[in-house]
């Protein structure tokens, strides 16, 4: 997959920064735009190795760089205003500039109200809501100064279906929330050509997180990989920015619109789990 066929803007030489990545969806967008040639800053607080989980932020740069693109690490936390700022201008000082920022991290806590802490829900908002408003804030001037500006928040469409609200409904305010900040920006931001939008997995993401909280090895086994997420995440990114803004993208259309019609080699199996706040 090499982004959108005929009159793609190329990645090589731009510089994307993203929040989290160390490992799953995040670092296989990271090292999508790596092979592709772009220069990626990763701000994320995995400095060391955990063992519940794989991979650092120094780990995915070194990978990012594997793939053929440069790679900055910063070790920080995306709800701490220095922390963000200080990516930013480590990334402009290293690169020149920003033309992308996706808003990748999150934290994960699909619970019923009663089952849910109040301090998981505060991590909630603070990481998807705070963290995606500072980090994208931060980067604003130098979007404005880029040729070709984006912003991707992975999250998804805004479906108001009672199936999906009453499902968790904290977790599915912060993701909401993150949506709604991008589109609210593709509406601020039109006129200075930056593009924003959103993008969502139509099925489970075979990440760390699938594993421990949604379902363990059955789920890993219905899931796809992250490579579909991020075959789509570089495909809209090359896209005109004028062109391609305010929409709530699903990975699988915007594969389809490329042209890619097998989606075997992503996995999943004949009982890939569809629909994950997407209409049927």
């Amino acid at each position: 997959m090499s982004g959108r066929a005929g009159g793609a803007y190329p990645l090589e030489g731009r510089t994307l920064l993203m929040s989290g990545g160390s490992r799953g969806i995040g670092l296989a967008i990271g090292v999508a735009a790596g092979r592709l040639g772009a220069n990626v800053v990763l701000l994320a607080k995995t400095d060391t190795p955990d063992p519940r989980l794989p991979g650092t932020v120094h780990t995915a740069a070194a990978e990012i760089r594997e793939a053929g693109g440069q790679a900055l690490a910063v070790v920080g936390d995306v709800r701490e205003e220095a922390d963000v700022q200080r990516a930013v201008d480590e990334a402009v000082a290293r690169f020149g500039g920003i033309d992308f920022v996706v808003n990748n991290a999150s934290a994960l806590a699909p619970l019923k109200t009663d089952e849910l802490p109040v301090k998981k829900f505060d991590l909630m908002q603070q990481i998807q809501l705070r963290g995606t408003f500072l980090l994208t804030r931060s980067a604003l001037p130098h979007l404005r100064r880029s040729a070709h500006p984006h912003i991707l928040s992975l999250s998804p469409p805004v479906n108001l279906a009672p199936h999906w609200l009453g499902r968790h409904p904290a977790y599915t305010l912060a993701k909401y929330g993150m949506s709604l900040l991008t589109l609210g920006w593709a509406a601020e931001f039109a006129e200075a050509g930056i593009a924003a939008n959103t993008l969502w997995p139509r099925t489970l993401i075979a990440t760390a997180a699938v594993k421990n909280l949604l379902g363990g090895d059955s789920s890993m086994q219905r899931a796809r990989t992250p490579d579909i997420m991020a075959d789509a995440a570089v495909a809209i990114l090359q896209r005109p920015p004028r062109d391609c803004t305010g929409q709530t993208f699903i990975d699988e259309d915007v594969l389809r619109a490329e042209g890619v019609t097998d989606f075997s080699h992503y996995g999943g199996g004949p009982d890939v789990m569809l629909d994950l706040y997407v209409d049927p």
